[in-house]
């Protein structure tokens, strides 16, 4: 697969080009699968916990995708940056505020007894 600079623009060695695509391709698929996993555990469980998984993994695929369209000339670079790393940064305060909230409430109060 040749890819033409104008697609991939000079920030890609167009020998690497179908190396990223393949791998961006398999985080599309692997995203997607693990968002549908997401979406059967919600609705099983109905929680607000599980919902929240969903949405992340959700956006998991969004940035998947973005990434693919990036490559394929689709999406402008900084458009890219914008979605990605605004993403990285709704994952990570998503998965941070599941964490804590995640803790029981005996084990909290136990942690300030200890602390006393």
């Amino acid at each position: 697969m040749v890819f033409p600079t104008s697609v991939t623009g000079e920030w890609l060695d167009p020998q690497l080009a179908p190396v990223l695509v393949a791998v961006i391709v398999l985080a599309v698929l692997g995203t997607t699968a693990l968002f549908v996993v997401g979406l059967v555990a919600y609705s099983r469980r109905r929680t607000a916990r599980y919902c929240l998984i969903s949405v992340v993994l959700g956006v998991l695929v969004v940035r998947s995708i973005t990434g693919l369209g990036t490559v394929l000339g689709l999406v402008p670079m900084t458009v890219h940056h914008l979605v990605e790393h605004g993403f990285d940064f709704l994952i990570a305060v998503l998965v941070l505020y599941l964490v804590f909230r995640s803790g029981s409430s005996s084990a909290t109060a136990s942690l300030g007894a200890d602390n006393e």
